[in-house]
């Protein structure tokens, strides 16, 4: 299996996220501005609402995707108000004809008062055991 992993964020809660995902899977976190150039059975994909949405930095990130470098996306990603990403960021994939995986890794971030002190070092566990599972 290869792997890649991806990461859109303003905060940095998403970051801690994808460092830990990458560590167990022995690749390194870059942001989405780095493109997917070699081809990977999973990509891990991090981000969060902002606004109500996903970023179009990501929108435009996923849009980029070619089904013949990224055999499917996982993802994940943290929000302090509201839940997953993953029907938004589904919807665009579903525009370049890469797959998501139905699992995904969502926990509620950190935001002006909203959970504060998370992801704390449990919710960063828990990300790694997540991307267990896929090895």
């Amino acid at each position: 299996m290869t792997y890649a992993v991806r990461y859109y964020t303003k905060t940095g809660n998403t970051k801690k996220l994808a460092d830990a995902i990458a560590k167990e899977l022995g690749v390194e976190a870059l942001p989405i501005t780095e493109p997917v150039n070699d081809a990977v059975d999973i990509l891990f994909l991090g981000n969060s609402y902002y606004a109500f949405n996903i970023d179009p930095e990501v929108r435009d990130f996923v849009g980029s995707l070619k089904k013949d470098k990224v055999g499917k996306i996982v993802n994940f990603g943290s929000a302090a108000m509201l839940n997953s990403t993953y029907k938004k960021i589904k919807a665009e994939a579903d525009k370049v004809g890469v797959p998501m995986d139905e699992k995904e890794f969502h926990y509620k971030g950190e935001f002006k008062m909203f959970h504060k002190g998370r992801p704390n070092a449990d919710d960063v566990a828990a990300a790694a055991q997540f991307a267990k599972q896929f090895k």
